[in-house]
């Protein structure tokens, strides 16, 4: 009789690795199947030319749960992270520029510059934010209640939430409220002055997000950004050492040493699914593999409409997965460099600019327009731009006096009113590098290869519907107890023994491990 193992996890991505881990130590026989070539799904690392080994879609790290990181010994297992420093690095055309530092003294010293008074209140609005993650963060490693609640034996898990949220006062609740409602530039415009202190801080509310900054819900992407850390510093993100990839490695050698099996280029191409209940899956090769549960990685679209048969699901649970936003607007270029940009606002290289993000978005304003044309589906003329340069931490990651940089953009919608993704590509990319010319003269002079992941490439190579980098929106609509969709967001599924656990379920997207943790913990109650 063939191998029958307790639980499949398909997809390789670092949530299903986290799964994996748990759910070996807890004595599960665990296989996990990965399309590609390597595991690590977005988080990977990749000899794209010779010498450089470029993280080539997720590029810095905070959110990652350290509790995760304690269970899973992942220090043991190489992971290691540099902290950034300076934070940020913003340039204008006035030839003016913005530092954010780890060193708070400084940091005031910076936006001084622009405006005695949001110097003035900085600190009070990251302790507001420090409060602010206090109360959403106990949210993360949480399985949501039951929602609709099917009756009164899911009333102790609202009890339990409602002690929980008992325990803050009445305006802490209400800045919960607002924080989940508010646009970022609502949020900011309550606390500075200066625009470009606001559009500084503002770009952690819009990355990824389908929405602008004066967009409803961006406040609460915003302070997602910053509930991790990096360092012992609140919000701050950091560089894995050996690039994205070394994060999953350590993952994958975690469960491994637990005893889970990995495969590579195994695609699943469909769940088995006898009598209402996932009983394995099949490869694209045809190879039928079984196990008593399953747990899918890949986002719920991907999962429901492409791996199950339409007949076994319910056709209003298939409807609502149909209704569920996927479509993604980020743009990542990587570059090799044969040396470093020089800004005008900031002449000189290396400098304390090279280690930070660096942001080109002058305006609040500047990125609002960037949102207008993507939501009539055109890629932003002057779109958001964020530069890092991982070499600056990590020298091993290109030949010696080389250079990776990645830059992330906002907005390139998946679906184009005119024209194609294949077509666009290389126009689009001349046109960001000559935008990035503006501020670094040397820009093209300096670049030896290009490397361009448009939302389309994003879906075909790492299997992301629509290109979103979290595997669905993160509106209010598709959060907590409605992700992914309403009476289904505790990792469970309409299939018997079927699993979500990656970030299509709570508590979304980004490199934290969260999904995969709740997952296994639910799947072990089973």
């Amino acid at each position: 009789m063939p191998q029958i193992w307790d639980v499949i996890i398909v997809g390789g991505g670092h949530n299903g690795l986290v799964a994996a881990a748990y759910l070996a130590g807890a004595g599960r026989k665990v296989l996990v199947l990965e399309r590609r070539e390597l595991i690590g799904g977005c988080a990977v690392t990749e000899e794209v030319w010779p010498g450089y080994r470029v993280s080539t879609a997720a590029y810095l790290v905070s959110l990652m749960q350290e509790q995760i990181v304690r269970d899973l010994r992942l220090h043991d297992f190489g992971y290691r992270v540099d902290p950034k420093d300076p934070a940020f690095f913003s340039v204008f055309p006035d030839g003016r520029h913005l530092f954010m530092w780890q060193d708070r003294k400084r940091t005031l010293e910076e936006i001084r510059k622009f405006s005695p008074h949001d110097a003035a209140v900085y600190p009070d609005y990251e302790e507001h934010l420090e409060r602010l993650a206090r109360i959403v963060e106990f949210l993360l490693l949480k399985t949501p209640p039951q929602f609709p609640p099917n009756g009164l034996l899911d009333l102790p898990d609202y009890l339990k939430f409602a002690a929980r949220l008992y325990r803050f006062n009445r305006s802490e609740m209400a800045d919960l409220v607002k924080v989940f409602t508010q646009s970022a530039a609502d949020f900011l415009d309550g606390w500075f002055e200066s625009d470009e202190v606001k559009v500084t801080l503002a770009t952690d509310g819009v990355i990824g997000a389908n929405g602008g900054p004066c967009s409803p819900g961006t406040a609460y992407i915003l302070l997602h950004h910053c509930m991790g850390g990096a360092g012992g510093h609140r919000g701050l993100w950091g560089f894995v050492r050996g690039g994205m990839g070394a994060l999953t490695q350590a993952l994958a050698a975690s469960a491994e040493s637990r005893g889970a099996v990995i495969r590579t280029n195994a695609e699943v191409a469909r769940i088995i699914v006898r009598k209402g209940e996932a009983r394995g899956v099949v490869l694209a090769s045809g190879e039928e593999i079984l196990s008593t549960m399953v747990a899918s990685n890949l986002d719920p679209r991907r999962t429901f409409l492409k791996l199950i048969d339409a007949a076994e699901l319910d056709p209003d649970f298939a409807a609502a997965i149909r209704r569920y936003r996927s479509e993604g607007t980020s743009l990542k270029i990587n570059l090799a460099l044969s040396g470093l940009p020089e800004f005008t606002a900031l002449p000189g290289a290396p400098g304390p600019q090279h280690r930070a993000t660096m942001h080109i978005c002058p305006s609040m304003e500047y990125v609002e327009r960037a949102w207008d044309d993507a939501k009539y589906g055109y890629p932003s003329r002057q779109p958001l731009l964020e530069l890092t340069i991982p070499t600056m931490y990590d020298s091993s990651l290109a030949p010696p006096g080389k250079h990776i940089m990645g830059i992330f953009l906002q907005y390139a919608p998946y679906t184009l009113r005119e024209g194609s993704w294949d077509e666009l590509r290389e126009p689009y990319t001349r046109h960001v590098l000559d935008l990035i010319a503006a501020y670094a003269p040397n820009i093209h002079s300096i670049i030896e290869n290009v490397q361009t992941l448009t939302p389309l490439d994003l879906e075909r190579r790492f299997g992301l519907t629509g290109g979103n980098i979290f595997h669905g929106e993160m509106s209010l609509d598709q959060m907590f107890f409605m992700r992914p969709v309403a009476g289904w967001a505790r990792y469970r599924t309409p299939i018997r023994n079927l699993y979500l656990c990656g970030s299509g379920a709570h508590p979304g997207g980004g490199v934290m491990g969260a999904p995969g943790y709740n997952a296994a913990r639910e799947m072990l109650r089973a």
